[in-house]
């Protein structure tokens, strides 16, 4: 009788735990952890260009237009420089899941130097950059000197936006996606304040817009090297006394590039295809232009959600790489496209639901309208074509895969000139859009072939 009451007091007093069920949920916090700070640092910054257009409109239309192509020109020239991001996360990430601290901090300081050499060589350089890209754009005139006002001003801040690729690489590296988020939300509304101060404050023209977001650029940069500081004392990191690590270990310098060199191919192919996409659209005239531009902004805002989660995908596969642990990845996998997956149907829905009321209030022209409805079908089903290129960049970027990453882009981009070649003089502005629509389909399926190499090789 003991015996038995013993046992049901056993079976009451040790509940069965389903194990399975516990990690998947863990999983799942981790993800939106990383997810949810970085996709309210996503929508920050077309809010930063809405207040910014709106400065740049109360100076008049020459204003507008001049500090729209310098502020293209710059974004442009910065995208290629997105790989001190991209690399120093990921190899941070692992160096955090093997509990290799020390090396995380290195890792910063190898990417920092590569930063302000960089940096370095574009203040040098700046002459040449921008003559290439008011060619590029062809401006000229008035415009031209605007412009060249701008870009002059704002080239100072070439040092502080890459070490914030590297600091933000490295800080969602040792999963914090918070700090990011703060330097992000300081930086554009110290920019949205100065401007507005310098402008409407002080009178002051184009120069004000500039010295408004070369402030922010530096304070921000500045911001992401305290909060490094603070994270690198927390884990034990001596940030300022390995030098002689940074410079001295030629086999991991040698890893450093390769991984950063095939992100900065891949980054050439994206800013081509991207580019071309306007370049293409201008043949057809300015209200298919406008309607286009209009779509692509609906694309843009799925892509800022589709992006905290392939950060989430950076930080948290990065780290499962760091410990060797391939069924906690396939795990994070099956959690991240869950995600992917929710956010991809509901931007669909959305679009498919309220697509031509949002194009009646971005659209100004009847004619654009009419060009943006006719076109928006492609929109609706983007989020659910593009979800899967958008995860497996993140993911790739965690194991260091970044060679599957650029031969992904290289096929979904030669994909997308060759279907615009063939099918455009025959389907004008729908060529475009298939071929976009093709290139994205393309980029996910072929990273989606190359994931159980991937696998073999970063866990056995």
């Amino acid at each position: 009788m003991n015996i038995l009451k013993g046992k049901k007091f056993q079976e009451h007093a040790t509940p069965i735990i389903d194990l399975t069920q516990t990690t998947e949920q863990t999983m799942h916090r981790k993800i939106l952890h990383i997810a949810l700070p970085s996709i309210f640092t996503n929508i920050t910054v077309p809010l930063l260009g809405i207040v910014g257009t709106y400065i740049a409109a109360h100076l008049g239309a020459y204003y507008l237009a001049a500090i729209s192509v310098g502020s293209t020109l710059f974004s442009t020239t910065y995208s290629l420089f997105n790989f001190l991001r991209m690399g120093t996360g990921g190899v941070a990430a692992q160096s955090y899941g093997a509990n290799q601290f020390s090396e995380s901090g290195v890792v910063l300081g190898r990417s920092l130097v590569i930063a302000l050499s960089l940096s370095l060589g574009i203040l040098l350089l700046q002459q040449p950059i921008i003559e290439l890209g008011l060619w590029l754009m062809s401006v000229e005139g008035a415009q031209r000197v605007l412009v060249m006002d701008y870009f002059h001003w704002l080239i100072w801040g070439a040092p502080a936006m890459l070490s914030l690729f590297a600091l933000n690489g490295w800080l969602l590296g040792m999963q914090n996606a918070v700090y990011p988020m703060v330097v992000a939300v300081t930086q554009n509304l110290l920019n949205i304040g100065i401007s507005l101060f310098l402008v409407y404050g002080l009178q002051m023209k184009i120069e004000g817009v500039a010295i408004g977001a070369l402030t922010a650029q530096w304070v921000g940069a500045i911001l992401a090297l305290t909060f490094a500081v603070r994270v690198a004392r927390k884990h034990g990191i001596a940030l300022f006394s390995q030098g002689h690590r940074v410079f001295r270990d030629l086999a991991a310098w040698k890893r450093f590039f390769t991984v950063n060199v095939f992100i900065f191919l891949r980054t050439l192919c994206l800013v081509a295809v991207m580019f071309s996409f306007t370049a293409f659209g201008n043949r057809s005239g300015n209200y298919v232009v406008a309607g286009n531009a209009i779509l692509l902004q609906l694309f843009l805002l799925t892509s800022y959600f589709l992006d905290g989660f392939a950060y989430a995908g950076e930080a948290v596969g990065g780290r499962i790489t760091g410990q060797g642990d391939g069924v906690e990845f396939r795990r994070l996998v099956r959690a991240l496209f869950l995600w992917g997956g929710i956010i991809a149907l509901l931007f669909s829905a959305f679009f498919f639901v309220m697509g031509d009321f949002i194009v009646e209030q971005l659209g100004q022209d009847a004619q654009v309208i009419v060009v943006a409805r006719t076109y928006l079908p492609y929109v609706i089903a983007l989020p659910l074509v593009s979800v899967t290129a958008f995860l497996f960049d993140g993911l790739y970027i965690g194991t260091t895969a970044t060679r599957s990453m650029l031969v992904g882009v290289a096929y979904a981009a030669a994909l997308f000139f060759l279907l615009h070649q063939v099918l455009a003089p025959t389907m004008g502005n729908h060529a475009l859009w298939i071929a976009f629509t093709a290139y994205l389909a393309l980029r996910g399926g072929v990273m989606a072939l190359q994931l159980p190499g991937v696998l073999r090789r970063k866990f056995g």
